[in-house]
């Protein structure tokens, strides 16, 4: 069982770089012992301007049918003689993954100490696999790598007998990968799809693959188009364990989509010009609304709260005048969506200096939160419980008090402008209420009197003579001394 990782480089940035970020020097041969076989890793050729590393695994068909791992597909018991004489010493499938995540441990996590800057660049990889067993073919080879970024998928299917061109193909592919990426996340893409191709695990799947797969997947799978076929196969198709990896990746999907509605995906404001221009998203539309009032407050020191995948910290990093800026989230995985976002450990330290994003639950009191000049609820509201609501009130306008607060939500009233959204459905699939104008102003109102604000209200977006605009915003100032004796 074979592959290579090769590499171009420069004088300045060395090729021979890739043995930093694999962690195995060019100049040595080393071997590593795993429970099905023996691992090798050597450097082909290694110089400034080319760079080949090469993992080598020898299967001992013996050990696999030792340690009880000598079952076929689905689980059943392969024949006395298709134990020992198989493909796995040839061909790469989940033992390859393994030998993956045990040689390359610190390469997948994306984690070089000598060269960190280096980890998280994207570099010109070529991977070779002679022998990929593919149930599907070449066209489902090209359907799993095509959408993450690779630039050429080559699949050549492998004949059964060359001496025999009429017997046809096999079921093995030959497979060369080419592309621009980060090695950690070419690595995650072969630990994840070697064994999806083949279709078949040769170890016992435990719950605890739910929770590698996810690991592995981080930040492309939820997104891929072929990620139930993936789950799935991967999961040897038990389903209990797909069925809690689908549910998991349905959160990571809600939780990447946080700031983008109905109207947002479908560029919902259906209003082209008479030049066919492209419209500007609701999104964009709502987060000029948002910096502009803070420009108007005169706000520096700004809270995000809600802040998702730091859509908006991004937009508030651009401006200088923002010199404070806290993104706050329950969700850790937006968190850390939102720090590769920002890519905050390659920011400079001027910069870094200017923003933190903390988690944190804007139901419960925090007193991280105080002595900001302005906080941002931008669509967070509806993704809660109505009777949180009140909690949420008091953290945000009782405790922390900002000096002005910018709630936006979506206007109900607006949805039956939106032809590809069904009558009675919300915009999205986690939201718990949408508010009529009326309703939102009502409660507005009611928190600007019980917490001491003024409050304005700005529509977003074309303001619908009948039904309003799609995104409604409220603007809470705090009253001073003299506005609150005088009311």
């Amino acid at each position: 069982m074979f592959l290579t990782i090769s590499t171009t480089g420069s004088p300045k940035r060395p090729a021979t770089d890739l043995g930093f970020l694999l962690h195995k020097h060019p100049d040595k041969a080393q071997a590593f012992s795993t429970s099905h076989g023996t691992a090798h890793v050597f450097y082909p050729e290694a110089s400034a301007e080319r760079c080949t590393a090469a993992l080598l695994l020898e299967v001992d068909p013996v050990a696999l049918v030792r340690r009880g791992k000598g079952k076929g597909r689905g689980g059943a018991p392969d024949s006395a003689l298709a134990q020992y004489v198989n493909d796995r010493p040839y061909a790469a499938s989940s033992l390859m993954s393994v030998a993956l995540s045990t040689v390359f441990k610190s390469a997948l996590r994306g984690v070089c100490q000598a060269l960190p800057g280096r980890a998280d660049e994207p570099l010109p990889l070529r991977i070779e696999i002679p022998a990929l067993p593919a149930r599907g073919g070449a066209d489902l080879v090209r359907a799993l790598f095509g959408p993450l970024g690779w630039t050429s998928v080559a699949a050549e299917p492998v004949a059964l007998d060359e001496r025999f061109p009429q017997w046809g193909d096999s079921r093995y592919v030959r497979l060369v990968l080419e592309g621009e990426l980060r090695l950690a996340d070419a690595l995650r893409h072969l630990y994840v799809l070697l064994p999806v191709l083949d279709d078949a695990k040769h170890y016992w799947v435990a719950p605890d693959e739910v929770d590698k797969l996810l690991r592995a997947g981080e930040g492309w799978l939820a997104g891929h188009p072929e990620h139930k076929l993936i789950t799935s196969r991967y999961l040897s198709r038990r389903w209990g364990l797909t069925r809690q990896a689908m549910e998991r990746l349905e959160l990571v999907r809600l939780a990447e989509a946080d700031d983008l509605d109905v109207e947002d995906v479908d560029n919902a404001v259906d209003e082209t010009t008479d030049t066919d221009e492209k419209p500007v998203p609701l999104a964009e539309q709502r987060r000029e609304a948002i910096l502009r009032a803070l420009r108007a407050a005169g706000a520096s020191k700004v809270l995000d709260l809600g802040c998702g995948q730091g859509q908006l910290v991004q937009a508030l990093l651009k401006d200088v005048r923002f010199t404070d800026i806290v993104g706050v989230d329950v969700s850790v995985r937006a968190l850390t969506v939102a720090a590769r976002r920002l890519r905050l450990e390659r920011m400079g330290e001027r910069q870094a200096g200017r923003v933190n994003l903390l988690q944190g639950s804007l139901t419960y009191t925090d007193k991280r939160l105080t002595g900001y000049d302005a906080a941002v609820l931008s669509e967070v509201i509806e993704h809660l419980d109505l009777p949180r609501l009140p909690a949420l009130e008091y953290a945000v306008f009782g405790s922390a008090r900002p000096t002005t607060v910018i709630v936006t939500t979506p206007n109900v009233e607006y949805n039956v402008r939106w032809e590809t959204l069904p009558a009675g459905h919300v915009r999205h699939g986690d939201h718990r209420f949408e508010w009529t104008r009326e309703e939102f102003r009502t409660w507005a109102r009611g928190v600007g009197e019980r917490h001491g604000y003024g409050v304005a209200f700005v529509p977003v977006g074309p303001d619908d003579p009948e039904v309003g605009p799609p995104t409604q915003m409220a603007v809470f100032t705090l009253a001073t001394a003299d506005e609150e004796k005088a009311a």
